[in-house]
C-alpha cells in the first residue's frame, strides 16, 4: 500500500525464484550454527530458491567469515550472501573483539563489493539465548538476503 500518491515507493519483495545465494557459516558453536543454517535454508527453499542455487561454505569461526564472504562476493556467482554463526559471551573481552570486528568486516565487504550480505550471526550472553533465537535469526537472514537482492536489482 502506497503512502504517497506521487512518490514511487519500492515495496519489499520476498520471491527468491532464480536467485543464487551463498552461505558462509562459522563452525564455532556448531549446534547453534547448524540451527541457523537449517532455518535459513528451509526459508530460502520455501521462498523459491532452488537448493542447486545455494552454496554453503564453512569457516572455523566468526572472524573468518568476512574473508570467505569477500571471496564469494567477488566471484560474481551470487545475488546475495548470508553470514551465519554464534558469538557467545565468555569471561574475557574477546567477545567484544570478535563481535565488533566480524560485523565491521561484513559491512566492509558489503560496501566494497555491492553484494548484499544478511548478517545472521548471533551475539548472545549465553548458549541458552543463542539456542532460543537461532530459528528466528536464520529465517530473518534468509528473508533479508532475498529482499536486498531484489531491491538492488530494482534500483
Amino acid at each position: 500500500m502506497a503512502r504517497y500518491d506521487n512518490i514511487l515507493e519500492l515495496e519489499p519483495e520476498h520471491d527468491g525464484t532464480g536467485l543464487r545465494i551463498g552461505i558462509a557459516m562459522s563452525r564455532f558453536n556448531q549446534d547453534v550454527s547448524e540451527g541457523l543454517l537449517a532455518a535459513a535454508t528451509a526459508t530460502l527453499v520455501r521462498k523459491g530458491v532452488k537448493e542447486t542455487d545455494m552454496v554453503i561454505v564453512t569457516v572455523p569461526g566468526a572472524l573468518e567469515l568476512p574473508l570467505a564472504l569477500q571471496k564469494m562476493a567477488r566471484s560474481g556467482r551470487f545475488d546475495a550472501l548470508i553470514a551465519l554463526g554464534a558469538v557467545i559471551r565468555g569471561e574475557t573481552y574477546h567477545f567484544e573483539i570478535v563481535s565488533n570486528e566480524m560485523a565491521a568486516g561484513i559491512t566492509r565487504v558489503i560496501l566494497d563489493t555491492g553484494v548484499p550480505i544478511a548478517n545472521g550471526v548471533l551475539t548472545t550472553d549465553n548458549e541458552h539465548q543463542a539456542m532460543h533465537r537461532m530459528s528466528e535469526k536464520g529465517r530473518d537472514a534468509a528473508l533479508t538476503a532475498i529482499e536486498m537482492a531484489r531491491l538492488l536489482a530494482r534500483l
